[in-house]
């Protein structure tokens, strides 16, 4: 695997949902939180804290919290770059950027996440690049699952660690 290339990769999912509402479930507090966080703070750079539905722009800060983990466990960063409609990107901490398009094609609605900068040392490619393509994987699944069936698949329980889920 001397070729392969460490510093980035890309999961794409399917989803039965309008462009709007997939927009929606990234840039608002509400619909990130509604399919991947435990709790979001979105603010603006003089700190002024966003409200559920209001809609990110670029040079916002976030900070997340997993379910499934304490409150220490948290991922502050900065919203590189969003048009309003189907693109977002994201500062991923040490772990590089994120950048996540809505397309459509072949008829169906796509998301499509790119996470690339990764550092390309072995601790950061077990970390970041395995660690965080099974993670993205399993988020993006929840992502279509509570879209298109309202179920959570995320583990809500701190006690039970090393989860797919969580």
């Amino acid at each position: 695997m001397s070729n392969f290339d460490w510093s980035w990769f890309t999961v794409r999912i399917n989803v039965k949902a309008s462009t709007e509402k997939l927009y929606w479930c990234w840039a608002t507090k509400e619909g990130i939180e509604f399919w991947f966080l435990r709790r979001s703070d979105y603010k603006k750079p003089d700190g002024q804290l966003f409200t559920g539905d209001e809609y990110v722009q670029k040079g916002d800060l976030y900070s997340w919290w997993w379910h499934g983990y304490p409150d220490e466990v948290v991922e502050h960063g900065e919203i590189l770059d969003c048009n309003g409609k189907n693109f977002f990107k994201f500062k991923f901490g040490a772990a590089g950027n994120c950048s996540v398009k809505i397309y459509e094609e072949h008829g169906e609605k796509v998301v499509e996440l790119l996470q690339y900068d990764i550092p390309t040392d072995d601790v950061s490619k077990q970390n970041w690049h395995i660690g965080c393509k099974t993670g993205w994987t399993f988020y993006m699944a929840n992502l279509k699952s509570m879209i298109e069936g309202g179920v959570d698949l995320r583990n809500r329980n701190e006690q039970l660690q090393n989860m797919l889920n969580a």
